[in-house]
């Protein structure tokens, strides 16, 4: 018989690192049904556990590791992030342990211009900064304070499937250290299990091959800018072995993290060729900051990590058979960017809406047809904003291009500002402007592609 599950800490509070008090208590796994299971527990699977759980759903949170547990990602949040937060009713205040962001230095040749987050009424005009592995324990604190079965070390092998109908029932699991065989059962399943998604791939959802790809590395080191308020992102980023090659299609990136520390890091889209050896072009990249920077060898504290991006909505059916996808699973990065916190969480989000809507119907026909609202619900979101991104992505595969528009932008802070606010997604909905109303617009002329 399986044994205990394993539930993180309730939150002591939304700092994220100390805990005091009694963890929740360890509950015998007699129950392995629930109105909905969502497998994975990083930002979009936490996010909607927790929107579920609030509204008195049976929720079950699997997650394969422990945490807290490390993530390849950029730290720096957007002020879309701040708005999720906000919504889950997470204290987001530096004495909670966050470093506010003032918004983003774009750094190109010897040129650099500073744009802050604008002041909107859905965003506030302030980012974050946070470690990974310490963001994604709290999130999955907070399903769990909204009710949530969180379960750790619950490595999910697989859909169970009804043969006559082809729908997902539920999934078979190896759990804890033991890896003992456990089924769970609900009649909707949410996938939130990263850019690999074998649960998708099982259920047929396969990658789109039209769809770029991108792949971010990073590490950390010491710093004396560790709390600088601005987020850097260094466009002209090329590789030191092949000056001649020009830009290479990405960026590099460094996020002081107020600890003494800063996250440096490069996103490029996995089109270059010859084959780069992208961590050595960190290391060598990193060998050519300024001297203030504080950067050697030595003040390297982590090792190099790397992670795919699954970009632009890039798997489909987006919902079939009880199945959604949401985060990297349905590829909800930013084909433009490479931000994938902000957009993993509006579609766990999404997901939670259109699920809570889906159960409340009084039969199956009713239930499938609110279903099918999901994909919906994420073209009208995105549509425009990922076609905007494309747009960027191919000009980043081309060099000369790329080059061009960057060292003119940079000349014009104005031009610069408005696709600094239409990048980042950070445009005010309902307004009439015309810089507003872009991606909306775009999303009209192609909400299917």
């Amino acid at each position: 018989m399986p044994g205990p599950e394993q539930t993180v800490p309730e939150p002591a509070g939304e700092a994220g690192g100390q805990q005091t008090g009694a963890e929740r208590p360890v509950a015998a796994v007699t129950e392995r049904s629930a109105d909905v299971i969502v497998v994975g527990a990083g930002p979009a699977g936490s996010t909607a556990a927790a929107h579920l759980a609030r509204t008195g759903l049976d929720v079950l949170l699997l997650e394969k590791s422990v945490f807290p547990r490390e993530k390849v990602c950029g730290d720096g949040l957007t002020p879309r992030v701040v708005k999720q937060l906000t919504d889950l009713g997470i204290d987001v205040s530096e004495e909670a342990g966050w470093l506010h962001s003032r918004g983003l230095r774009v750094i190109a040749g010897h040129r650099s211009v500073d744009f802050d987050w604008p002041e909107l009424s859905a965003y506030p005009g302030h980012g974050l900064v946070r470690r990974r592995a310490d963001f994604d324990e709290l999130l999955a604190r907070k399903a769990a304070s909204a009710g949530a079965r969180v379960v750790e070390r619950a490595n999910v092998t697989g859909p169970l499937v009804d043969e006559r109908t082809g729908r997902i029932t539920g999934v078979t699991a190896d759990l804890g250290e033991e890896r003992r065989p456990v089924a769970y059962r609900a009649p909707v399943v949410v996938a939130a299990d990263g850019n690999s998604t074998r649960l998708s791939v099982a259920m047929r959802r396969h990658r789109r091959t039209d769809r770029a790809m991108g792949v971010a590395y990073r590490t950390y080191f010491t710093t004396p800018r560790h709390d600088d308020r601005y987020l850097e992102a260094w466009l002209d980023l090329r590789d030191p072995d092949d000056p001649a090659r020009g830009p290479l299609p990405g960026y590099a990136w460094v996020f002081g993290m107020g600890d003494g520390t800063a996250n440096v890091g490069l996103g490029v889209l996995d089109t270059a060729k010859p084959e780069v050896d992208w961590r050595e072009l960190l290391r060598r990249w990193c060998e050519g900051l300024p001297p203030e920077y504080g950067y050697t060898p030595d003040a390297v504290t982590e090792p190099i990590r790397g992670a795919a991006l699954p970009m632009g909505l890039n798997r489909r059916p987006q919902y079939a058979d009880g199945l959604l996808m949401v985060g990297d699973a349905v590829g909800a990065v930013s084909p433009g960017t490479g931000e994938g916190i902000a957009y993993a969480m509006e579609s766990g989000r999404y997901a939670a809406e259109t699920i809570v809507q889906a159960l409340a119907r009084r039969t199956d026909s009713g239930r499938e047809l609110a279903l099918r609202a999901y994909p919906q619900a994420l073209r009208s979101a995105y549509a425009g904003y990922f076609a905007l991104g494309r747009l960027a992505a191919g000009m980043l595969d081309r060099p000369g291009l790329f080059g061009a528009a960057g060292a003119t932008g940079l000349g014009r802070p104005a031009l610069l500002n408005a696709v600094f606010r239409l990048m980042l997604n950070l445009t005010e909905p309902n307004s009439k402007d015309a810089l507003d109303r872009l991606p909306h617009l775009i999303g009209r002329v192609a909400p299917g592609k």
